[in-house]
């Protein structure tokens, strides 16, 4: 009778040689974990809405596309629903973030050493220097009245109690002799559309930067215009 050989085996690939190894540590996944995902996915959501944010001030909100926001990101216009659901949801964002910046930057001040009167000029500086950054001059330029009224109700209130930061202080600084006698609601409403103005005429290629600017116009709402018989003092915060 014929012997009969045994049949080869077929060669192992380098996968499964790996197989019949002894069990080791698990294996690396190509796959980042949870929390890296949701970090990236948050990373490119904001840059989303920083660039919407300059094109919406560039343009205004209803000259502007969303396909201009994808092009300025380099991806498609259906990526960016991904990350946002539309056009409006994007400018209360934007708005939202901008106000919150206000917002926070007025507590960590208020919140220092200090008298009303520093206290003042130290958030006007820091209102006047986020309302050049994208976020803080889209609450200026274009503001919450294209969106829906529901959307408004909730940015009019952070924008009310911003406000009644600034009433507060001035208020407290008469109280303490460090501000002039004067009425709380339009000192507060002549402050805010000072600063405010700047980032509509604000651009970073000009000749003065943000916290020069900053400074300038401080001084002129707390100094005036009129003659001074004394050289000029910085203003200090």
């Amino acid at each position: 009778m014929p012997t009969t050989r045994p049949s080869r085996l077929p060669r192992l690939t380098e996968a499964g040689q790996a197989g019949r190894r002894r069990p080791s540590a698990v294996a690396p996944s190509p796959w980042a974990n949870r929390a890296d995902r949701e970090q990236e996915r948050e990373a490119k959501r904001e840059a989303v809405l920083r660039a919407a944010a300059q094109v919406f001030n560039e343009q205004g909100f209803q000259a502007s596309t969303l396909d201009q926001v994808a092009a300025r990101l380099n991806v498609t216009k259906p990526t960016l629903y991904y990350y946002v659901k539309s056009k409006d949801e994007i400018l209360f964002e934007c708005v939202r973030i901008g106000l919150s910046m206000l917002q926070q930057a007025a507590d960590e001040v208020t919140a220092s050493g200090g008298n009303a009167a520093d206290k003042l000029v130290a958030v006007m500086r820091q209102y006047a220097e986020i309302a050049t950054m994208d976020f803080g001059m889209c609450v200026i330029r274009v503001g919450e009245d294209p969106l829906p009224a529901e959307a408004k109700v909730e940015l009019r209130r952070m924008k009310a109690r911003l406000d009644r930061v600034f009433r507060e202080l001035v208020r407290q600084g008469i109280q303490e002799g460090s501000i002039g006698p004067c009425d709380p609601k339009l000192a507060a409403f002549t402050i805010a559309g000072a600063l405010s103005w700047i980032a509509r005429w604000y651009r970073p290629d000009g000749g003065q930067t943000a916290a020069q600017i900053a400074d300038e116009v401080i001084g002129l709402l707390l100094k005036g215009l009129s003659i001074r018989t004394s050289q000029t003092e910085p203003v200090t915060a």
